[in-house]
């Protein structure tokens, strides 16, 4: 594996032992095994159980739980390490979910809903999929159409959600669904329930949709036809879901910031191997400014978005607002990310086109972090509302 020995220059030696630990497992899964989940796709089930059994899955999830009672800094520091060990975004969505999804479980679940939910993620045994994004209205939640209906001791549930990443392989679900009509409630934010259930594929129909990367992790469309859904299922009060969904955004956009971080560097480690090593005109072509600048250019904005990432990180799990901060670092990290992994594809040549160089797939795995959680621009108008007191535009 190939890493920037600057990768390390900011860490805490508490953090560096995270690091170093969480690559020391990776370092059993090389590019090559990641190119041919690339290739061949499916879930990359021994990875996820390899860090299952050495209790990183619990990493923020608390003591009493069966977790390790760490913060989401340190789980930024073990999610970064992994994407930048070669196993990018496939490897890194492969447990994200698992990291901060049931943090509305954690915050806002009873203590028999602790006790029952929490061991099998930890343990590996349960994988688990955020289901809120539906295919009519984006990123404007409270609009969501998936009703679900009090029916004695259970719910029946019944709609559609999209972009859904590890539905084919999940035994477990974070669902999002209304329990009240929209023009029933006062609040468009009220309405809207939190449910972690079952994946019944007997009442869920699974369409995976075909994407530019990221193969190993499958994204799916949803068809939820008769859902039954236990009360006992259901975390919180009825009705306040979103407000419990909330409460983990701010802890998804830091962690997917390091990620993008640590993807951006896989690919620079790369190409600054790569520039060394390559010999045209007599010469490395690493000794040319026009490869040296962009490659150094690189560095510095992955080096300041990472800074933004942890400057979050540090406010979250202080118990400040860090929206703004979050948000920044998500952005700023999944252009640093997108830059660096271009510059590397472009400081390969046409070796850089060739799959066998890794870069190209770092390049469209790239594209991602702009989209998702949030797109480029909602964050933007966040930023010019929020910081700039600007009128919102949305």
């Amino acid at each position: 594996m190939i890493y920037l020995e600057s990768s390390t220059s900011n860490l805490s030696p508490e953090h560096r032992e995270i690091r170093d630990a969480v690559l020391k497992i990776c370092e059993r899964f090389d590019a090559e095994y990641w190119l041919e989940k690339d290739r061949e796709g499916g879930f990359p089930t021994d990875f996820h159980l390899a860090l299952a059994q050495e209790g990183w899955l619990g990493i923020c999830i608390p003591e009493a739980y069966g977790g390790s009672g760490l913060g989401i800094t340190e789980a930024a520091v073990m999610m970064q390490a992994v994407v930048e060990s070669g196993a990018g975004f496939s490897g890194g969505s492969a447990v994200h979910m698992n990291i901060f999804g049931l943090n509305p479980v954690v915050v806002f679940g009873t203590e028999e809903q602790k006790h029952r939910m929490l061991a099998p993620l930890i343990a590996g045994k349960d994988r688990t999929c955020f289901v809120v994004t539906e295919p009519n209205t984006g990123l404007n939640t409270t609009q969501l159409k998936t009703r679900a209906v009090r029916d004695g001791d259970h719910y029946i549930v019944n709609g559609q959600k999209t972009f859904i990443s590890t539905a084919q392989v999940a035994e477990k679900m974070l669902i999002l669904a209304r329990t009240t009509p929209l023009e029933e409630v006062k609040s468009k934010v009220e309405g809207l329930s939190l449910f972690y259930t079952d994946f019944d594929r007997s009442c869920i129909e699974v369409h995976e949709i075909d994407k530019m990367g990221r193969k190993a992790v499958d994204t799916n469309q949803l068809f939820i036809d008769n859902l039954r859904v236990p009360v006992e299922d259901r975390i919180g009060e009825e009705g306040k879901g979103f407000k419990y969904i909330l409460h983990g955004m701010n802890a998804e956009r830091i962690l997917a910031a390091a990620e993008s971080v640590g993807l951006g560097r896989a690919a620079l480690a790369r190409a600054t191997q790569y520039a060394k090593e390559r010999i045209v005109f007599d010469r490395p072509i690493g000794k040319n400014q026009g490869i040296q600048h962009p490659l150094a250019k690189a560095w510095m904005e992955l080096e300041a978005a990472n800074l933004m990432t942890f400057q979050a990180a540090a406010k979250f799990d202080r118990g400040e607002e860090c929206g703004v901060e979050a948000g920044a670092a998500k952005y700023l990290a999944a252009e640093a990310c997108f830059k660096a992994c271009e510059t590397a594809v472009l400081t390969h040549g046409g070796y850089g086109y060739a799959k066998e160089y890794h870069v190209e797939r770092y390049l469209r795995e790239a594209m991602m972090a702009r989209i998702a959680p949030v797109s480029r621009e909602m964050i933007m108008c966040f930023i010019a509302e929020k910081v700039l007191g600007l009128p919102k535009s949305y």
